[in-house]
């Protein structure tokens, strides 16, 4: 089965970020609004379990933070996918690095750039029209984070919540 971990910001924050996403993400309608921790991994049923064990470890290790979002960018040339900046924050590269090693696969394509994607698969043109506008936008927005969740992918490709891990939260 297909898994990726992630941070989903809140509702409000949510809200805010589909109203661009809907006219310009492709994946709208496959999953919420959020920060990747881990892209996508194949894991079979056998694995998962020792992952969510150390999810849980690591969960429980981190205490809540929070984040700030206030500049769209885009990763052209690359691909043509513009995104709201995440401003770095040590405890969110944390999490990421340690979702690069021990047990969990090592997959990582592009190193950790902390974003949400709010346009993606456009074409050249559009690409070009998209982000001239969305980069004159005074975007600021703060969000607290405490907690991260493994998602899998359905059948249909739309991701959900497989489980949840609050910070800083005892486990047994």
């Amino acid at each position: 089965m297909k898994y990726g971990i992630v941070i989903f910001p809140s509702k409000p924050i949510q809200d805010e970020i589909n109203a661009y996403r809907k006219r310009y993400d492709s994946h709208y309608a496959l999953i919420p609004p959020h920060i990747t921790l881990k892209e996508a991994f194949e894991v079979d049923d056998a694995k998962i379990s020792e992952l969510i064990t150390e999810l849980k470890h690591i969960a429980n290790e981190t205490e809540p933070f929070n984040v700030s979002i206030n500049q769209v960018s885009t990763f052209a040339p690359v691909t043509n996918t513009i995104y709201l900046k995440v401003n770095q924050h040590q405890q969110l590269t944390d999490l990421a690095e340690k979702m690069q090693t021990g047990k969990f696969p090592e997959n990582q394509t592009y190193s950790f750039v902390p974003h949400i994607t709010i346009a993606q698969k456009l074409s050249e043109d559009e690409h070009s029209d998209v982000y001239g506008s969305l980069r004159m936008k005074d975007i600021q927005l703060e969000d607290p984070i405490d907690r991260f969740h493994i998602v899998y992918q359905l059948d249909n490709k739309i991701w959900t919540v497989y489980e949840s891990f609050v910070f800083g939260k005892e486990f047994v």
